[in-house]
């Protein structure tokens, strides 16, 4: 139970401990075709690049394979909503996740929720961009995580609450530093958070197509 709930990727914790009980236990997909067929370094890709107070990163997102959830990434780079976000769950060697809360850890106005297209064939590997939601399904909305790890058992399996997956629309093309200083960093509580908190404050200062 205990790496269940330190793999929790919902947006409120309760919310997906049991996805994550069920599906701990398995071996990360580490094949390495699966991270050569996501670099999406294809200039066709649109870019969006997160400006934060460590630096740069740059993502390329996949509209091919995932036009809702990059369609709903670049609705909100466009109206300013990241801007002054923080990465508010860091969790080493697994994952870095923002896009949902202010500075003051108030979480900011969204808009509505979207289709969870985990079943589009991209994977959770290492430095790929994910759409974070509750155990409720289709329940994305702002919130992103970029794995820092291969992350097989967040890849869909079927479709059932525990196994339907995080859906990929993207992967990070530079700032895979920046990303790893973001996974680094030593974390506590804070806000209505109890754990995982950066104790540094990690702040989007801006986002915006490149």
């Amino acid at each position: 139970m205990q790496l269940a709930k330190k793999l929790g990727l919902g947006l409120f914790l309760s919310g997906v401990l049991g996805l994550l009980a069920a599906c701990g236990g398995e071996t990360p997909d580490r094949k390495p075709q699966l991270a050569s067929d996501q670099a999406q370094q294809d200039s066709s890709r649109t870019h969006v690049v997160l400006a934060t107070n460590l630096g740069e990163i740059e993502l390329a997102l996949n509209a091919e394979l995932a036009p809702i959830s990059v369609a709903n990434f670049l609705a909100y780079v466009d109206n300013g909503h990241f801007e002054g976000t923080i990465f508010h769950r860091v969790i080493a060697g697994f994952m870095v996740q923002g896009g949902g809360f202010d500075q003051d850890y108030q979480k900011k106005p969204t808009l509505n929720p979207i289709e969870n297209e985990a079943t589009n064939g991209l994977k959770n590997v290492k430095y790929s961009v994910a759409m974070a939601r509750t155990a409720v399904i289709n329940s994305g909305t702002s919130q992103f995580f970029i794995n820092v790890a291969d992350n097989a058992f967040l890849d869909h399996r079927d479709t059932s609450t525990a196994g339907f997956g995080y859906a990929v629309f993207g992967t990070v093309v530079a700032g895979t530093d920046i990303v790893d200083q973001i996974a680094s960093v030593q974390t506590g509580g804070a806000g209505p958070f109890p754990t995982d908190v950066p104790v540094e404050t990690i702040v989007i200062e801006s986002a915006r197509r490149k």
